[in-house]
């Protein structure tokens, strides 16, 4: 056959913080991979923000969590995603979707890109039913107050979030 007949690979880019990443992300990025030829997970480098993980942790989190994934890559950007996206060749943003107020945010962001970039679509998931009500942020909360999380994050993610929170714990 002739490659020069087939398609281009569609290749779709899932940004965002995964500080840390959650289950609801994992689920978003494994049904993007039936969907698409590859996914890249873009972790966004932003300095305006204080992270509990550094983006090389939270690269590295990923990886481990997505390694049975075989046309998932992970990666790090700065600036604007449109940028990055048309940058490695992509056509996609693929954004998770869990209540009426992140579709009202996640439109206003794809209509954004869209005057930024022509040739970019966005590509929403509605999460699963037991992630919908998932964040990283409450996860960040519940693991502060040492609470279970083990069934929110990937169990290396967890113990590392345990651990960084140990060692923030001011001495008595």
């Amino acid at each position: 056959m002739n490659n020069d007949l087939l398609p281009p690979a569609m290749i779709a880019i899932y940004p965002g913080s995964f500080d840390p990443i959650t289950l609801g992300h994992l689920d978003i990025i494994e049904r993007g991979s039936k969907l698409f030829d590859r996914v890249v997970v873009a972790v966004l480098r932003n300095p305006g923000k204080s992270p509990l993980f550094t983006v090389e942790q939270r690269l590295r989190q990923i990886q481990t969590a997505t390694q049975h994934l075989p046309h998932v890559e992970v990666d790090s950007f700065d600036g604007l995603t449109v940028d990055y996206a048309n940058l490695i060749g992509a056509k996609v943003l693929l954004r998770g979707l869990r209540v009426m107020s992140d579709f009202e945010k996640e439109l206003q962001m794809a209509h954004t890109n869209k005057t930024l970039s022509k040739e970019i679509e966005t590509v929403f998931l509605a999460t699963s039913t037991e992630h919908g009500f998932l964040s990283s942020s409450i996860v960040k909360e519940i693991a502060k107050f040492n609470g279970s999380i083990n069934h929110l994050v990937p169990d290396h993610v967890a113990a590392e979030m345990y651990q960084s929170y140990q060692n923030q714990a001011p001495k008595q």
